[in-house]
């Protein structure tokens, strides 16, 4: 398979699109591990995933660096070094625009957004270095591409900050053997279309990218050999404009 031999971490596993590509790794034969916030939202992802390796679970925060610290170390001592790294967990507000939003709500997303890519990244590079290998995949967004205002200042700037970030990783480390993809999608059906200022129709959640399209985008960068390097990944809907 695809992934036999590899240890992934995906970050805010225990929906959406974490879900999705926690299920796509694990089916292709790697040993994955998902992390968030919920535990009970990771227990069913856990338990619903069929696959010759169990999928393991930690609870953490990405935006603590003591809780990722302890992630990295628990993952360490149970599987040995991560191989992947997916950037998942992602939040974004109702209240978004530039005359609405709260500072604290800036803070909060920038934390998690962007902080959260930091702080992983930091905490699994040396060991990647030492190996001379992995692969860091990070779930951004077109409006980390292009500002949108439908997602909003906050959000449109931490994507920014995080495909930047990792398109800096990868031009550093690239002598040591270390990629680092960005993944921008379009819109897309998961739990966080429920803080959109206006409800989003059923209708409207059928034609967006689902899940799984970006589970399958992700699954595509991972299974390509080491010496092949994709810096970023533009996914969207048929009918949205870029």
């Amino acid at each position: 398979m695809q992934l036999d031999g590899k240890i992934a971490l995906v970050t805010g596993g225990g929906t959406g699109v974490g879900q999705a590509i926690a299920k796509s790794f694990a089916q292709a034969g790697a040993q994955v591990v998902i992390t968030g916030r919920r535990q009970d939202k990771l227990e069913q992802t856990c338990a619903a995933i069929q696959a010759a390796k169990p999928v393991r679970y930690f609870v953490a925060d990405v935006a603590d660096r003591t809780q990722v610290a302890s992630l990295i170390a628990w993952i360490d001592q149970e599987f040995g070094a991560l191989d992947i790294v997916v950037n998942n967990a992602g939040v974004n507000i109702r209240a978004r625009r530039m005359d609405e939003i709260k500072p604290e709500s800036w803070d909060y997303l920038l934390e998690v957004n962007t902080t959260g890519v930091f702080n992983l990244a930091h905490a699994v590079l040396p060991q990647m270095r030492a190996r001379r290998d992995g692969l860091l995949i990070t779930i951004s967004s077109l409006s980390g591409v292009r500002p949108s205002t439908l997602a909003g200042a906050a959000y449109s700037a931490s994507k920014h900050a995080a495909a930047a970030l990792m398109q800096v990783i990868a031009l550093e480390e690239k002598d040591n053997g270390i990629r680092a993809t960005v993944i921008s999608p379009g819109e897309i059906n998961t739990p966080i279309l429920d803080d959109r200022p206006v409800k989003v129709s059923d209708e409207h959640k059928a034609r967006i990218l689902q899940p799984d399209d970006v589970a399958a985008a992700a699954l595509f960068v991972a299974g390509l050999p080491a010496r092949v390097h994709v810096p970023e990944l533009l996914i969207k809907p048929i009918t949205q404009v870029l």
